[in-house]
């Protein structure tokens, strides 16, 4: 270690570095993280002005929705301004902080996710007891358990990886501090590292995919055995949405981090980064709204109120021109 030089900034690869696909890279950018942040508060005022709303799914939906707002404001804005940035430096202290954002929040979604699953299984499989059960206490118990615990996990991993020195280079072959090329730079051997991102954050990765999975083997068996009723088909609805959403997260996750380090690709790595990191807090909102008939209906009462208001605005402004 003597002749070993310790970093104390790191320097990111950033989206790209070809000045052919600078432009549009930026643009593309711009307009998907301008329209994940319209998207996503769309859906949060919406539950919060509309009455019929104020159910526990759409409480939860709003939180996913906040949840998005912050999980891609943590990656996207400095990835776009490095776009065309010649400094794409990045201190220690700013790296860590983004490390622990993005664990924190991707684990808190992920858990949300599966708290929404068992939300369907009461719906429609004990719909007498749902009011009972998903009481609002217990809507608030769970979201209080699910950012405390994706907090404490990303404390564990992003203190233990800050606490490694870093001494081998300061370029992290990445568009933001990610754990396994932070790692990867470290002096020290990071086995224990990487046994504590299987353990702890597998463990509530696979746990919140299983409660998933448990939750819709029991709708799908619910729907065999009593029948496809009205009320059923309607919450059945809801479902398809989740479940879009559940496979377009868990799916690049599960080919992250749940994998040998040899299978480690720049490339492909780089490609499911973009996709889970910022295409996806987009996506959310059009699937939730495009396929579930009472958001559709609330835009749809705001857009005629809104053209009411509007329209009273318009002819009290022409009468007073008028006069």
């Amino acid at each position: 270690m003597k002749n070993e030089t310790f970093v104390t900034v790191f320097i990111l690869s950033g989206l790209s570095s070809n000045p052919t696909f600078q432009l549009p890279l930026f643009l593309l950018c711009l307009f998907i993280y301008i329209v994940t942040l319209l998207g996503n508060l769309m859906i949060i005022v919406l539950i919060r002005i509309t009455p019929s709303l104020h159910t526990p799914m759409y409480f939860f939906l709003m939180n996913l929705s906040f949840v998005d707002i912050l999980y891609s404001s943590s990656i996207t804005p400095n990835s776009i301004i490095n776009i065309y940035s010649k400094n794409k430096t990045i201190s220690i202290t700013a790296c860590a902080i983004q490390m622990f954002l993005f664990i924190d929040l991707g684990s808190t979604e992920g858990m949300i996710l599966a708290v929404m699953a068992y939300d369907r299984y009461v719906a429609i499989c004990k719909p007498l007891y749902y009011t009972v059960i998903m009481n609002k206490v217990t809507c608030v118990r769970l979201a209080c358990f699910v950012y405390t615990a994706g907090c404490l996990n990303s404390l564990l991993h992003t203190s233990a990886a800050f606490t490694l020195p870093f001494c081998q280079s300061n370029h992290v072959n990445h568009f933001y501090c990610d754990i396994n090329p932070i790692l990867r730079l470290s002096c020290k051997d990071t086995y224990l590292n990487q046994v504590f991102l299987f353990v702890f954050a597998g463990s509530i990765e696979v746990g919140s995919f299983l409660c998933i999975v448990i939750s819709y083997t029991y709708i799908i068996f619910a729907i065999f055995k009593i029948g496809f009723s009205r009320g059923r088909g309607r919450s059945l609805s809801t479902c398809v949405s989740h479940f879009t959403c559940v496979a377009l997260f868990y799916c690049p996750i599960f080919f992250m981090y749940l994998r040998p380090n040899s299978a480690y690709a720049v490339d492909q790595d780089w490609m499911v980064s973009v996709f889970y990191t910022v295409i996806i807090p987009m996506l959310n909102p059009m699937i939730y709204s495009l396929r579930n008939q009472d958001v559709k209906k609330a835009v749809k009462k705001i857009s005629v109120h809104s053209h009411i208001i509007f329209s009273l605005i318009k002819l009290c402004s022409g009468l007073f021109f008028a006069s």
